[in-house]
Formats: structure tokens, sequence, C-alpha cells
């Protein structure tokens, strides 16, 4: 039986909407998981997220030790942590577009592959560029793994409380990952004959048990529903050098022969905003041709952007305004844990067994947090969970931007140790589940990919800044102590006098506040945003043509009318009479549910209904002609698809504003796709 005609004059009515159906068969439904299989999944993205930070935190609390070893001045010994975040911020999108277009298990595999070869390289290294050359290989396997698992959990969890614990116990393995790996690196470098090289020989064999789970547990690779395939290397190319330059530039920059007057200094600042500028320059013409009037075939030689910009603008700008926080909140906790690693062990003189277990409050907090994460992420405002976890993340490092050190451990490093995990966790579980929101099915790895990249590049950038202010402080205060002495920022800190080595301490916590306040400011303007967890109790399997979103894929499209027609249109469509005034009830057999309240935010009803056309309902004309089976009851019609689609108006009015965006872009009228389609069996 052919399907309704797509080309219907939108105006032939004032409630009439334009809708279409396409003649693509629907995907088939997967197989439902098992309980144990979906634990196992969680837990095998989870090690991702925590294999990814402890392979920041082991060599953070080895860095005095691997110093020593390799005779790296201090100065230098951010770039063994610099590296890793550099090479992995600057690489998460384009692996999170590969794993989009070319499988997220495959990526994640390979991924685990890297980080293990190039961990066991790290663990033979004898000099400092061999080591942080191979830190940064080391990072691209993280690049790969992390993306692609936010968009395994979000493919495989539909919007419900399962999918809210999933990301919650996702974000755990960040602070618990960051204790777990001062626990590994501190018993390890001090217990173990190989020292700081027998935490890279774990490493690489806790990402071979890693893979072994990921190939059991983590759902086969669907095909991808782009149509076009291909990669935009040229993007690719542009941000990842505008980000190495730039960071470069950043944090070689103090330690420089004549510091920011060194010419490559300038030089390469130049050549990499150069290449940012470009980059962005590229993405917005390669958007502009696939929303132009002929699509991306236009050109031939012009792939689908990397990253579309205009996603930045979603949800007017608050999506950019997440990405934000990310960054700012990372400069300032991955900031905090380096530089009290380094103030306990060098300042304090304590052993790196001593450090841990001053830092061991983290991984029990880190575990309670994610319980309550999944408690409450379902129930409160996310606007006030980032303010909260933002200024967690403040108050760790007032704590130690006013420590006394004569003063008893759980006056401030315990208190510390607290706040700082809870205030990642919130921010990281808070922002994960939003941009999971907004992003749309093709995008989830992408969109966790930029999440994750404004953390690294937090990480690099929090470290860059704290690092330039410790060593000016430094500097200064020993010129004042010592009558006037110029201090070498490459010459190692214990010949500074005791009291500037303090002073400098403090100065780089005090800068980490400030960036954990800029977050607090920032997270003001998700006001609106709402409730981005669930309560459910139950997630229901996507049904054929939907992905885990509940959301439409290209080949089941549906447009509804705008939210402003919704009711007028649901209301006109039932009472309709005749195949003319049958309205979109008998043209596509969909019906579209009416807000809730005043209609403010899009409210929807939790209940979905199918369509169940009025006995008085008539045919819709199949044809010109009015002859012999021209027409058919509806009825009739819906037996044969044996489907009937509900279309569901989006809970937030910030979801009409950039789906109408979307479609004006796209030269269509304006009317939006629907933000959850769900086939349903006819209730007969």
């Amino acid at each position: 039986m052919p399907h309704p005609s797509t080309d219907a004059d939108p105006h032939a009515s004032a409630v009439s909407v334009s809708a279409y159906v396409s003649d693509k068969p629907a995907l088939a439904a997967r197989p439902p998981r098992s309980a144990l299989k979906s634990v196992c999944l969680v837990a095998a993205c989870t090690l991702a997220n925590l294999i990814n930070i402890t392979n920041i935190t082991t060599v953070s609390i080895s860095l005095p030790s691997i110093g020593r070893d390799l005779d790296i001045p201090e100065a230098n010994l951010q770039w063994l942590i610099s590296a890793y975040s550099l090479s992995s911020g600057c690489l998460l999108l384009f692996f999170g577009r590969l794993a989009d277009l070319h499988g997220r298990k495959k990526t994640w595999l390979l991924g685990f592959l890297c980080m293990a070869v190039f961990s066991i390289g790290c663990g033979f290294a004898h000099n400092e560029i061999t080591i942080d050359v191979l830190r940064a290989f080391q990072g691209i396997g993280g690049a790969a793994v992390v993306p692609a698992s936010l968009g395994i959990l979000a493919h495989a969890f539909p919007p419900s409380r399962a999918r809210s614990v999933a990301f919650a116990t996702f974000s755990a393995g960040a602070p618990v990952g960051g204790a777990v790996g001062m626990i590994i690196g501190g018993v390890l470098t001090q217990l173990s004959k190989p020292a700081w090289r027998s935490n890279f020989y774990l490493m690489a064999g806790i990402c071979a048990l890693a893979m072994a789970a990921g190939a059991l547990s983590i759902d086969a690779d669907e095909p991808s529903t782009e149509p076009d395939r291909r990669v935009d290397w040229l993007g690719a190319f542009l941000v990842t050098a505008g980000l190495v330059l730039v960071i470069f530039v950043l944090s070689d920059g103090e330690t420089a022969p004549q510091q920011w007057k060194t010419p490559y200094i300038i030089a390469l600042l130049v050549l990499g905003v150069l290449c940012l500028a470009a980059f962005v320059a590229w993405q917005l013409f390669l958007e502009r041709v696939l929303d132009g009037a002929h699509g991306a075939g236009r050109y031939a030689w012009a792939p689908p952007p990397l990253m579309r910009l205009s996603m930045w603008t979603r949800a007017n700008g608050r999506f950019a305004v997440m990405q934000t926080i990310a960054c700012v909140n990372w400069c300032s906790f991955m900031a905090w844990g380096f530089w009290v690693q380094l103030y306990y062990q060098n300042y304090v003189q304590l052993s790196p067994i001593l450090t841990m277990v001053r830092m061991l409050p983290m991984f029990v907090t880190g575990v309670a947090c994610n319980v309550v994460i999944a408690l409450i992420i379902g129930r409160v405002d996310v606007m006030y969970i980032v303010v909260v976890g933002t200024l967690f993340t403040s108050f760790a490092n007032v704590f130690f931007a006013l420590i006394d050190p004569n003063a008893p451990y759980w006056a401030f490093g315990f208190p510390a140790a607290i706040f700082s995990v809870f205030g990642a966790d919130f921010v990281f579980a808070a922002g994960t589940l939003f941009i999971a929101k907004v992003a749309r099915p093709h995008e989830q790895s992408v969109a966790g990919a930029l999440f994750q990249t404004m953390t690294q590049i937090g990480t690099a950038f929090g470290l860059t800044v704290s690092t330039i202010v410790f060593n000016r402080v430094l500097a200064r205060q020993t010129a004042r102590l010592d009558g006037g002495a110029r201090f070498d920022p490459a010459a190692a800190t214990a010949a500074a006098p005791r009291e500037a080595q303090l002073r400098a301490y403090q100065a780089a916590e005090w800068t980490a506040f400030a960036f954990g306040i800029l977050g607090m400011l920032l997270a003001f303007f998700l006001r609106g945003v709402g409730i981005v967890g669930h309560k459910g109790e139950k997630a229901h399997e996507p049904e054929p043509g939907l992905d885990s979103q509940g959301t439409v894929h290209e080949d089941a499209r549906v447009r509804p009318s705008r939210r402003a027609n919704a009711a007028k249109a649901a209301k006109a469509a039932k009472s309709a009479k005749g195949a003319k005034g049958a309205g979109l009830a008998a043209a596509t057999g969909l019906e579209v549910e009416k807000p809730a309240g005043d209609g403010a935010h899009g409210e929807v009803e939790e209940r979905e209904r199918t369509l169940e056309p009025e006995s008085g309902d008539e045919t819709e004309t199949e044809g010109e002609g009015g002859g012999e089976g021209a027409q058919e009851p509806v009825r009739e019609r819906d037996r044969d698809r044996d489907r009937a689609q509900v279309v569901r108006v989006p809970e937030h009015a910030w979801e009409w504003d950039w789906q109408e965006a979307q479609a004006r872009a796209r030269g269509e009228s304006p009317v939006m796709r629907a933000v959850s389609v769900e086939p349903m069996p006819l209730v007969r």
C-alpha cells in the first residue's frame, strides 16, 4: 500500500502539518540486553574513563622520581602531564567523528591497543625527549576510547533512570581514576624495583584486560546512518596543529631563552592562532555547503564538517556555556592535584606512599559521589548541580592556598581532597548528560569528544598558567629574601628559600581557585535548562526506525507543526471528516501531543497514545481518480502498515529554537523535526 503523499500543500488548511515518511525500510530493533551484560558494558566504559585519568595521576605522583632519574628540570616536569593531555585533547574531535562514522566499538578497542603499546614504551624511556614523545602517543589512545565510550553509553541506554545511572557511573571514573592512579603510582614508585617504570607496565596490563571486557560486553557496531561518511582531514589537521602550537607556546614561553620575547615563541603563537582561525572558517564553509540548496553534492571535494560550529549555539548558547565550564573547572581541578602532590613531596618532603595516603580520601569520596549523583541528577536542576560542583572545586584550592605547613592534615588536606572529588564529579556528570541530551544521535561521540576536549585543554591550560604564576612568584620571592638574587626557573625549586617555595605553591593554588570561581559564575547562564536526568525505573528498547535516543532516523523522518499550532493541529485532526478534512491524522497517521500546563517550556504528558481514528473518519484519496478502490478506510491502511506513529512535542523551548534554525538553514519552511518519534503497534 503506498504511503501518504509527501507533496501535500502545507497551506491547505490553517492547521495542516507538513510531514512525510520515507519509503526506506525501517531499522531493525536491537535484541534486549541482559542486566549482566548492561552492567559489564557500563563497567567497561567507566574503566576507559578511569584509565584515561589514571594515566595522568600515576605520572603526576611519580614526577619527582622521574625527574631525578631522567635529569628533567622541575620547570619541565609539567610536560609529562601536558604531552598526554595535549595529544588527547587535540585529537578527541577527530576520533569522535571516526567513532560515529566507522564504529564506536572498533574505535574503542583500537584506542586501548594504542595505550597499551605506548605504555610499555614509556616504561623503557631513558631521557626527557623520549618519554615526552611516547606520552603524547599514549594520549592518542585516550583520545579514541573516551568519546567512543560516551557514544556507546548514549546509544545503549535510552533516556531513563538507567541512562542517568550509567552516565553517573562513567563520570565517577574520573575522580576514582585519579585516586587509583595516586595509589598505584605511590606504592609502585616507592616499593617496586623498577620504581616509576612499573606504573607504565601495570597500565599496559590493565588496558589489555579492558580490551577483553569491552570485546565481550559492548554491542556490535551498527552501520552509520549518514549518507556521506567522508572524513574532514583538513579540518582535523588545522585544529590539531593550532591547539598543539598554542598550548606549546603557553607551556614553553616562560622557560624559553628570552621568555615571551623569544622569536620562535612569537612565530609559533601567531601560526597557531592562524591555524585555529582557518579551522573555524573551513568548518563554517563546509557547514554552509552541507546545508545549502544543493547539499554536499554541490562540491564533490567538500566532506561533511569535522564539527558543526552551529552545535555551539544550541540550547540558546548553553551548549557553549557548559563546554566552557568544563574547561575552566578542569583548569582548577587538575592544577589543584598537580601542585598538591608537588607540595607534599618537595616542600613537606613526604615519600610517594605517604603522599598517596593523604590523597586516599579521593577514592572513597569518588565512590560515594557516584551514588549521590545518581540520586539527584533526575531531581535537581542542572544549574544548581554545576554551581555546587564548581564551588566545591574552588574550596579545595582555597584550603591549600591558605595552608599552614604546621597544621594537622585534617585541618586542610583532608577537606580539600573531599571537596575536589565532589566538584569534579558533579560538573562532569551534569555536563555529559546535558551534552547527550542536546546532541543528535549521529553526533553523540563528537559531542562527547568536544566535552572531553575542553577538559583536556583545561588540564593543559590550567597547568600552564599556574606554572607561569608559580615560577614568577618563586623568582620574585627569592629575589626579595636573598637580597635581589635572580632565580632561574629551570633550576630546582629546592634551591629557593622555603618561604619563597610556600608562597609560590600558594599562588599557584590561588590561580586554580580563580578558574573555579569563573566556572561558578558561568554556571548561572544555565538557568532554564532544567533537569537533565531521568527518574523512570525502566528504559524502553527503541523501536524500528529509531535509535536509543528516541529520535527518528533519516529513514523515518517526520516534521511536526510548530509548537504554537500543535494543540490546534491535534484537535482539528481528531475532529476532521472526509478525505480533505482528515488533516494530519488521516494524511500521515501522526498525532501531536499537546504541551502540558501553560506550554512555556513545551512540557509533554508522560503517557504516549496511538492514533485511533474516530468511527466517522473516512478515507484519503490515493490519486486523482475516484474510482473503485481509490478510497480506503484509515483503519485498513494502518492495519496494512501495522504502525501508527506518535510525535512528542519537545520538552524545552530551546529545543524548538535550534530545530527551527536547522530547518531554516536547509531552506525548509519554519517547521521542526520531532525530538521523539516512537512507532507503536496499532491498538485495534
